[in-house]
């Protein structure tokens, strides 16, 4: 038996996919944009956000917002009760990149139809994301399909370490999460990193990404850098290339000089909790080892640019 499921930010729109309930999804957030088939689906939120040219900008009309007691996201009941669903999937783990739980439960509550069951996710460890698949699944009586998606993300995950294995060299890796105010990438990325055969900077597993000054970035000395900023496709991040000598301190470090910075989708990737959560680490320890790795350079190509220390791009 089907359940007819709202999901109310991108991660959860990609799980409930993954795990075979495309066809029962009835609303999705205003930003799934993945898989691209489900964009004709009713939008059952919005966001409070005026227009926003920078990074700074953008960071400054989210405290504005926070300030102000509001979330940054509100919910269109209308839309949800139109909806009619039995299951609705959110988060409680950050306040600007989905709807609140508070508005979401309150908003259930508020629904007329029947009951409906909330799915609350709180990922900050790999394996919390692979328990969120297992969980979603659950809610939508899908149980061997989501066992069967977090097999195949955990082996894929695994060769992918395994591989790094046979390089010697282990590079000292920060991973930048915004870049107008300087945000280090903290929860899952510096997971990632050692699974790619890296040295994750500043951050330990599951800690939340803190805000760095220029002093504070001028004394780390990384060897490789990713900057993937939260909710910004490639393009995006690119528009504001020459942010990157002004906010880091471009010229001393190691991997400006040695031609080891890259810019990510950190939209699609990296900053998404669900299966593609695979393809970031694809792409990262590509980064790291670009010559262990070719064919994943070759495959994620569109998604990755090398910046050199005059802001030159490259492709992957």
């Amino acid at each position: 038996m089907s359940c007819r499921v709202a999901s109310l930010l991108p991660s959860a729109t990609e799980i409930v996919c993954a795990v075979g309930a495309e066809s029962d999804l009835v609303g999705i957030s205003h930003e799934c944009d993945f898989p691209e088939r489900v964009r004709h689906l009713p939008a059952l939120t919005r966001a409070r956000l005026g227009p926003a040219r920078t990074s700074r900008e953008v960071d400054e009309s989210v405290r504005s917002v926070l300030q102000n007691a509001l979330a940054v996201y509100e919910i269109d009941l209308p839309a949800l009760e139109a909806a009619r669903p039995d299951v609705i999937v959110t988060q409680d783990l950050c306040d600007v990149c989905a709807v609140s739980l508070d508005d979401v439960t309150a908003a259930s509550a508020a629904l007329v139809h029947q009951p409906v069951r909330i799915v609350n996710l709180r990922p900050t460890r790999l394996a919390d994301i692979w328990g969120d698949v297992l969980r979603v699944a659950e809610a939508l009586r899908r149980e061997a399909d989501g066992a069967a998606v977090v097999k195949e993300l955990e082996q894929r995950a695994a060769a992918i370490t395994a591989r790094c294995r046979d390089r010697s060299a282990t590079p000292r890796v920060l991973s930048i999460e915004w870049l107008d105010p300087v945000m280090v990438g903290g929860m899952w990325m510096p997971e990632l990193i050692e699974r790619a055969g890296g040295i994750p900077l500043v951050t330990k597993p599951g800690d939340h990404a803190p805000t760095l000054t220029r002093d504070a970035l001028a004394m780390l000395s990384p060897d490789v850098v990713l900057i993937k900023p939260c909710g910004f496709p490639l393009a995006r991040t690119l528009d504001e290339i020459t942010l990157l000598p002004r906010a880091l301190p471009w010229e001393s470090w190691p991997a400006v000089r040695e031609g080891r910075v890259w810019v990510a989708d950190g939209n699609a990737y990296f900053n998404r909790p669900g299966p593609r959560i695979v393809e970031s680490l694809e792409i990262l320890a590509a980064c790291l080892h670009p010559a262990t790795f070719p064919d994943l350079r070759q495959i994620h190509r569109p998604s990755v640019v090398r910046v050199d220390a005059d802001l030159a791009t490259h492709a992957f």
